[in-house]
């Protein structure tokens, strides 16, 4: 089969479109034939040496999502068969024309979706619902600032958070962002534009001074400070992205004060259990409304896959708005 190799740590250019060996499917998973697979932004972190996979995804081949149909059953497989439509998270891998996924990790593709809108949802859907509701308790009522909104996990999180009835703000450091949001029916009921307005003191004035209950960070360091600022009282800030950097001085007394939580997340690293709960409790909560479309997939463009190369430059230029994808 082909797949994209990284055949040393580097620029998007050490990535090379390559003939490799199909993987096969060990007890309880099955092998997909890949119609799409995501960009996300721990692939340009393992290109460049950053991010190893996690043991039981491959090294020298990104890729954490896809969507396509199955292909071939492992032993002791049950409830899906050969050619079914589905998607799912895979902890690399996903940059070639097969992949094996655990049986327990597989979503089915929702009835009028095709193969790119799907490939679009596992990584950012599941990742913003868990970051949400699971490690950020948001719930009906409660506002929810969002950082860094013009990828994939940022757009789902503005639906996610509208839906469960609390109040999305987003920031970017892009105005033409947040207009082709509101272009696509995602706008949120404050746009925050970081390049003209301190994201602290616009919060405040949007919130009463009170400031959200939930915030989602992709950033990590350079925000530390004012996320605290812009917390209420018994608020949380839900930690996924370290764009902004790792290290930073934390002041104590402004989290014991007011009863803040503060909580790190990653889905990629997480047990084979975790991710099976973390599929089961996404598909019966959220799966459905993207048939009746309540939820909907953000697709900026589509890659060959031999154009691995420019979709990680594209990326790595912050032009998308929505997710990127690779079609094998």
């Amino acid at each position: 089969m082909k797949a994209v190799r990284i055949t040393e740590p580097g620029g998007p250019e050490v990535l090379r479109l390559v003939e490799v060996e199909a993987p096969r499917p060990a007890r309880g998973e099955v092998q997909v034939r890949v119609r799409a697979a995501g960009l996300n932004r721990a692939d340009l972190l393992q290109r460049r040496g950053l991010y190893p996979a996690p043991r039981g995804g491959p090294q020298d081949i990104p890729g954490l999502e896809f969507a396509g149909e199955v292909a071939e059953l492992g032993e002791s497989v049950g409830g899906v068969a050969v050619g079914d439509p589905v998607m799912g998270l895979v902890p690399g891998g996903g940059y070639a024309e097969l992949v094996t996924v655990s049986a327990a990790h597989l979503l089915e593709i929702p009835e009028g979706l095709d193969a790119v809108e799907a490939g679009a949802i596992p990584e950012a859907f599941l990742t913003a619902a868990d970051a949400l509701f699971t490690r950020g308790g948001l719930v009906t009522g409660e506002s929810v600032l969002l950082h860094s909104v013009g990828g994939g996990v940022g757009s789902a999180a503005v639906q996610l958070a509208r839906l469960a009835g609390a109040r999305p703000i987003i920031g970017t450091a892009s105005a033409p962002k947040l207009e082709a949001l509101a272009a696509l029916g995602l706008a949120p009921d404050v746009g925050i534009d970081y390049r003209s307005e301190a994201f602290a003191e616009r919060t405040r004035e949007a919130t009463g001074d009170r400031g959200v209950d939930v915030i989602i960070d992709t950033i990590g360091a350079t925000y530390w400070t004012d996320n605290l600022r812009t917390l209420a009282p018994l608020g949380r800030l839900v930690v996924l992205g370290l764009m902004g950097g790792a290290r930073t001085e934390v002041d104590l007394g402004t989290i014991l004060r007011r009863r803040l939580t503060v909580v790190g997340t990653v889905l990629r690293s997480r047990s084979i259990e975790e991710k099976t709960d973390l599929t089961a409790s996404f598909r019966e909560r959220w799966l459905s409304a993207f048939t009746a479309g309540d939820l909907r997939a953000v697709v900026d463009r589509t890659f060959p896959l031999a154009e691995a190369a420019e979709a990680h430059r594209f990326m790595e230029e912050n032009r998308n708005l929505g997710k990127l994808l690779l079609l094998p």
